[in-house]
């Protein structure tokens, strides 16, 4: 019996732990986007889109409220966006999106993900330039036509629309994110996004070998292990 309970308890700190540094992401997000805006998802389109992504990723209403109502009051945290790019394990090319409250820290924090894997940090936009910044939303469908015509009817400027296994998914720029997912709820009722990010998207993608990719996996678990660490984009083909 004390073998299987250390195997569970392994797995209950586990999930512990990782829930812990989905809500710390979150919460960092959701208090952002309430301090940059106004403290209401009714009248903050930035803010809405992080309380329903955090629902949908299971994260507690007391967490999201919390962290609304922190930024509503004076003073509290300031944190800052911070990129950092590089070349991981194999030559990957690898965007790291930050939220903190100290530079120093962070980067030493991130600096040392590269340095214990053998990778090597890279001047800003060196990276970046490789890949596409685009807005997705992605449904359930297969009507193109339709969905183009509600695009063009709401003015979106669109990159693309892909049809794929019973999905639409429609690319606009970052900028057009909220018209172009406005547009498409107005235009199908009871439409449910199965996909609604901001993300980059790599122009071209890349094969590690098996060495490789076991320390790039590692790397990515350090990256993630770091708290101010908020998104991790990479070229790597994952099997």
């Amino acid at each position: 019996m004390g073998r299987i309970f250390e195997k569970r308890k392994h797995s209950i700190f586990k999930t512990a732990a990782q829930n812990s540094k989905l809500y710390s992401k979150y919460s960092k997000q959701l208090y952002m986007a309430a301090k940059n805006g106004v403290p209401d998802p009714d009248a903050n389109p930035v803010l809405r889109n992080f309380v329903e992504r955090a629902k949908r990723e299971n994260v507690p209403s007391h967490v999201i409220e919390k962290a609304i109502q922190k930024a509503a009051g004076t003073g509290g945290e300031d944190f800052q966006p911070a990129r950092y790019e590089g070349f991981g394990p194999g030559g990957a090319l690898v965007i790291v999106e930050c939220l903190t409250d100290n530079n120093t820290r962070t980067i030493s924090d991130i600096r040392s993900c590269f340095t214990k894997t053998g990778s090597k940090m890279a001047a800003n936009g060196s990276v970046v330039m490789s890949f596409d910044h685009l807005a997705i939303l992605s449904f359930k469908g297969d009507n193109e036509d339709q969905v183009l015509e509600a695009m063009f009817a709401a003015d979106v400027a669109i990159e693309d629309v892909e049809t794929k296994d019973g999905s639409i998914t429609v690319f606009v720029p970052p900028t057009e994110f909220y018209k172009a997912k406005t547009s498409l709820i107005e235009a199908f009722p009871g439409l449910e996004l199965e996909v609604q990010e901001i993300t980059f998207l790599p122009q071209a993608t890349k094969t590690l070998s098996e060495e490789d990719l076991a320390l790039f996996e590692r790397f990515l678990g350090m990256l993630n292990d770091c708290d101010d660490v908020q998104e991790i984009y990479h070229n790597v083909s994952l099997p």
